[in-house]
């Protein structure tokens, strides 16, 4: 009877890979009394660095204006290093797409509204992101025939 190993799913390492604070209006920024607009835009990537080891990078970019003029720019690349081995392959790109950045967002969140804090401006706390319903949208879109226009 041949033994079948165990699923292996582990973190190696959590890290800040790129983290970035940009103020191109200060100080002026400091002096703007209305509300700045928030925009959050969040991306991950996986790649093999090695036999069953991942890293996977979720990058955050924040972005505040009022009218055209830019307060802060944020940009987080939180990454880490796992390990999935004696996993079938069809089950290795949603690990890494949806339970990786999973365990990357609080750390990637927490660096976040602490640069921003830094930077003397209130906190901007991120809401949770469901990671497998934006990889599920991300299949059906590979899956769908490109549009034709006719004209």
């Amino acid at each position: 009877m041949s033994e079948q190993q165990q699923p292996v799913f582990s973190i190696e390492k959590i890290y800040v890979k790129d983290l970035s604070v940009e103020l191109p209006n200060a100080p002026q920024c400091f002096l703007e009394r209305d509300a700045a607009q928030i925009s959050v835009q969040m991306a991950s990537a996986g790649t093999a660095v090695g036999e069953g080891t991942f890293e996977v990078v979720l990058t955050i970019t924040v972005t505040a204006k009022v009218g055209d003029k830019t307060q802060f720019l944020v940009e987080v690349a939180q990454a880490g290093i796992f390990i999935i081995q004696n996993v079938p392959q069809q089950d290795v790109e949603p690990i890494v797409a949806v339970a990786c950045p999973n365990i990357l967002f609080p750390y990637a969140r927490e660096a976040v509204s602490d640069c921003v804090t830094r930077a003397g401006f209130p906190p901007v706390l991120l809401a949770p992101v469901n990671f497998d319903a934006a990889y599920q949208q991300r299949l059906e879109a590979e899956q769908r025939p490109p549009e034709v226009s006719v004209q």
